[in-house]
Parts: C-alpha cells; structure tokens; sequence
C-alpha cells in the first residue's frame, strides 16, 4: 500500500508539474491581456476530467479495431480531439472574458495541458508501482517532450483556426472550427503512427518536426496579436 501511495505521488508530480510548466509557458504569451486564472484552471480540470471520458471510447474502439492500426488510430484522434475541444468548449469559450482571439488559442492549449496532465499520470504509474523507476523516467521524458507537444500542438492548432474567424461570420467560424479539427486530427494520427516505427532516425525525425511546430506556434501568436490590432484600430 505505501509503494502505491508513493508510486501515485510521483505519477501525479511527473505527469501534473510538467503540464503546469508548459502553462505557464504559454500564458505567458498573453501577458498583456491575461484571462482570469479561475477559468483557467476551470479549464485545466475540464481537461483532466477529458481523459476519463475518452479512455471508455478507446477502449471500444481498440476492441474491435485493433487489428486495423490505420483506422483505429484516426478514430483515437478523432476522440481526443473532439472532447479537448468540448471541454475548453464547456470550460470557457461561451464565456465573456473570451474577448479576443488569442484567447481561442490560450483555452484550448490549457484545455490540452490539463488533458496531457491525467494521461501522463496514467502512463507514469504503472512502471512506478512495478518498481521500475528507470522506465518511468524515460517515459516521463518522452511524454514531456513528445506527446506533451503533440497535444499543445494539435489544440492550438484548432485555436488559431478559431481565432483568425473571431471576427468572421457564425457559418465561417463554423467552418473554419471544422478545418481545425481535421488537420489537428490528422497531424494527431501522423504522429501515433510515427511512433509506433521502431527506427531511432524515424523518432528523430518526429520530434524535430514537433520542435519546429512549436516555433511556428510562436510565430502563429504574434500574427494573431497583430491581427486583433488590425481589426480594433
């Protein structure tokens, strides 16, 4: 019984903590005009709880589709994406203090974070309650690195769709959700299956394109800050 307790306490610190880190990374990109910290971490837990919707889908779908890696990790995709997206949806994005594009942008990577902070967690335990402290460390590293981005990554993604149709009609904002959502989708299963290859150059390759994502994100922030400008001045 102490091993698990301790085993959860550190799967929770190495799944939560990092999650919280890239947070704060990315809050900070709207310094300026900051979102209220109760929505965000209203909209943090929306993610966590996101993942204990999810897991009962997956596990359906892997039933039966299990046999056809193709098909099942789309619909893995599909899944996660969709319900990231209704929990910053329910959390926040009907909300009032969601003035201005950029925070599309913001509540769906903290929707994200909170979604990576659970599934982290849940990869990390089990090596910890087996003992196997080694794995748990090379896990925790790959899923900071990898997996957390691709979460960040595929959200933003269906954020900056959101923001540059802020100020668009409710048929393009519709449209352009729907066209975040495929390419987050899409972008979410080249990379499951990119994964799964067991080619050292092939993980390079991945995770270098996952880096430079990160930068074009970046890039994506400051043209969606530029863009709001435009249409109040």
């Amino acid at each position: 019984m102490k091993l698990e307790a301790q085993a959860l306490f550190f799967a929770l610190s190495g799944g939560v903590l990092p999650a919280i880190l890239w947070l704060w990374f990315w809050l900070k990109e709207d310094s300026t005009d900051p979102e209220p910290r109760g929505l965000i971490v209203i909209t943090f837990l929306a993610g966590i709880v996101a993942v204990v919707l999810v897991l009962p889908f997956q596990k359906v779908v892997y039933s039966y589709l299990q046999n056809y890696t193709v098909i099942m990790f789309i619909l893995w995709a599909l899944i996660e994406e969709v319900f990231k997206y209704f929990a910053a949806y329910i959390a926040a994005l009907r909300n009032k203090a969601v003035d201005e594009p950029i925070d599309m942008i913001i509540y769906m990577v903290t929707a994200a974070l909170g979604f990576v902070a659970l599934e982290n967690t849940l990869f990390l335990i089990n090596p910890l309650i087996t003992g196997n402290v080694v794995d748990s460390i090379v896990t925790g590293n790959l899923r900071f690195i990898g997996t957390s981005l691709l979460h960040i990554i595929s959200s933003a993604t269906v954020g900056i769709f959101m923001a540059f149709s802020f100020y668009s009609s409710k048929q393009t904002k519709r449209i352009s959700l729907w066209c975040g959502l495929a390419l987050s989708i899409l972008l979410h299963t080249l990379f499951n299956l990119s994964i799964i290859e067991e080619n050292g150059n092939q993980t390079f390759i991945t995770f270098s394109v996952l880096w430079i994502s990160v930068v074009a994100l970046l890039l994506c922030f400051e043209k969606i800050k530029r863009f709001n400008l435009e249409h109040r001045t």
